[in-house]
């Protein structure tokens, strides 16, 4: 891992030991710099009492490429599942912008984590002045308003041909009412 990568995650880590991370996550492996994974929950949605968790892979050129976001995907492994949302695939892959072509190196863990929560979880009380550092576009193209739980149309073909990493999907970000 090259040393920009090793210093900014040393950081992004230890802030999120001693702040937290958002509300309704937690952080349950850091074993070292490459992979973290965290549960998250969300109460006021249609997945009230679930429980899921987000794996991050981070590639040796984190953050400073804007090629090079992290590989960010739901856990499929028992106790977790994804969630049943028409953005992310039951191999854990998720459909957003902010982790391929709308990624910018000015974003962090924190934001990703906040990014996902309210675009996938919560109701829709976001407002343009919501302190966020994802854009709001991101936020619309998955948007919390998720009110029925549902998998994506193509997610039968998507799962059979799909590579291992979503970083290798040529996504078409193309839903913006989700």
């Amino acid at each position: 891992m090259s040393r920009i990568a090793t210093k900014r995650l040393q950081k992004e880590l230890a802030e999120l030991q001693q702040k937290g991370p958002p509300a309704g996550c937690r952080l349950i492996q850091a074993e070292n710099l490459e992979e973290w994974v965290f549960a998250l929950q969300v109460h006021e949605s249609v997945f009230a009492g679930e429980e899921f968790a987000l794996r991050f892979r981070f590639s040796t050129s984190y953050p400073i490429d804007a090629s090079q976001s992290p590989e960010v995907t739901f856990v499929t492994t028992a106790p977790f599942r994804p969630p049943e949302h028409p953005h992310v695939y039951t191999n854990g892959h998720i459909c957003a912008s902010v982790l391929g072509s709308g990624w910018s190196p000015v974003l962090n863990v924190q934001s990703l984590l906040l990014c996902i929560v309210i675009s996938l979880f919560l109701l829709r009380w976001l407002t343009s002045s919501f302190p966020l550092e994802c854009s709001i576009s991101t936020i619309q193209s998955m948007l919390a308003s998720c009110k029925k739980k549902e998998l994506p149309p193509d997610n039968d073909r998507y799962i059979r041909n799909a590579p291992k990493s979503p970083k290798d999907t040529r996504w078409a970000y193309h839903d913006d009412t989700v």
